[in-house]
């Protein structure tokens, strides 16, 4: 789920990359690295082991996008805090795509996403696959105490957590970090649906790259985490808001985005990016249609069926048409950054999900 602006920069096909790094000791200049200096600081992608009071590894993720860099700098600055003294907890930490992160986009044109290719992704094998691949055995054999992956988003969101099952452990994860959270089954081979098969995992969603308070809020939490001794009992959960994803919405690549009162053939509308995570109306206004092209955009379900009449109503509004929700929802990412909406999606689409 989750991505920052999805900027693609071309990258020569016959480029080969490094094998997956790993490492006991973080190097002294990686403290005061800027994300894009990663690359040549460390050569690829790698899994550093950190030595800690309790043996039992947190293990925590970051750069899956390579502009999505809150986690790193959250991480950063734990990592000094703790220079000359040590962890609460080993840490088993793993920068990923730091060859995007150079180029400060969320992926090179000729990679994979290093978030759909864990173990249960539906993509085709790559030298990149078998590294997540690689990583996820490391760490099984690991036993960690959780997986933590940190994200940006890129559209205006609150912060939240995500899961992947709904198990006490993970449940409680997510409550640590905010009240709100979101439960998902797609997109398939994400990380921590992967690593939730053998210990508890979250995503953190820190809000846009470059905001303070989304670095603030990861430090913190990951020192609330490294600090616990256990994840307790089911009755120790704090309230939770809980969202399920029913939906994703994408756009074919043969209709032209804008903007509300454009001209382009479907015109998105503006006001949505004020409302992720609030309930809307039927017929609240979702787009501004401005073509006679029958499929402007398709709602797809989490079994990938298509479901776009079930959520989108085509109206006549004279000289041209709007699309308006047929049902009441809520949305979540949604944005109107074209380069972000090729690559990923235009938005979720979800309902709160009350358990017990």
């Amino acid at each position: 789920m989750t991505g920052a602006e999805n900027a693609l920069v071309t990258q020569p096909k016959q480029t080969r990359y490094p094998m997956l790094k790993e490492s006991n000791h973080i190097p002294d200049e990686l403290l005061d690295a800027r994300a894009e200096d990663l690359l040549d600081l460390l050569g690829g992608p790698t899994l550093f082991h950190l030595d800690g009071v309790n043996k039992q590894p947190l293990f925590i993720c970051t750069l899956l996008h390579g502009n999505e860099t809150t986690g790193f700098y959250a991480i950063q600055r734990l990592l000094k805090k703790y220079r000359d003294a040590p962890l609460p907890r080993a840490i088993s930490l793993f920068l990923g795509n730091v060859y995007a992160a150079k180029e400060q986009v969320r992926r090179l044109e000729h990679q994979d996403d290093y978030n759909r290719i864990w173990p249960g992704s539906h993509c085709a094998d790559s030298p990149d696959k078998d590294m997540m691949q690689t990583v996820t055995h490391i760490m099984r054999k690991k036993k960690p105490f959780a997986s933590i992956d940190i994200h940006n988003n890129t559209g205006k969101n609150p912060h939240y957590g995500c899961v992947n099952i709904l198990n006490p452990h993970c449940l409680q994860l997510a409550a640590r970090f905010s009240h709100i959270a979101v439960y998902f089954t797609n997109p398939k081979g994400v990380q921590s649906s992967a690593f939730s098969d053998f210990c508890p995992a979250v995503v953190l969603e820190c809000g846009q790259s470059g905001d303070r308070s989304g670095e603030d809020h990861a430090l913190a939490y990951l020192e609330d985490v490294l600090a616990l001794e256990s994840l307790g009992s089911e009755e120790e959960t704090r309230p939770l808001k809980l969202y399920h994803t029913i939906a994703r919405v994408v756009v074919p690549p043969t209709v032209s985005l804008g903007e509300t009162g454009g001209t382009e053939d479907l015109c998105l509308n503006t006001a949505l990016e004020e409302e992720n995570f609030y309930p809307l109306e039927a017929g609240t206004l979702f787009a501004e249609v401005n073509s006679d092209k029958d499929r402007l955009l398709t709602v797809s379900s989490e079994s990938n069926e298509d479901i776009t009449d079930e959520y989108m109503e085509r109206i006549d509004c004279g000289d041209n048409q709007e699309l308006r929700l047929k049902k009441p929802v809520t949305l979540s990412m949604f944005t109107t950054n074209e380069k972000a909406i090729r690559q990923d999606c235009v938005c979720y689409l979800m309902e709160e999900l009350r358990i017990g």
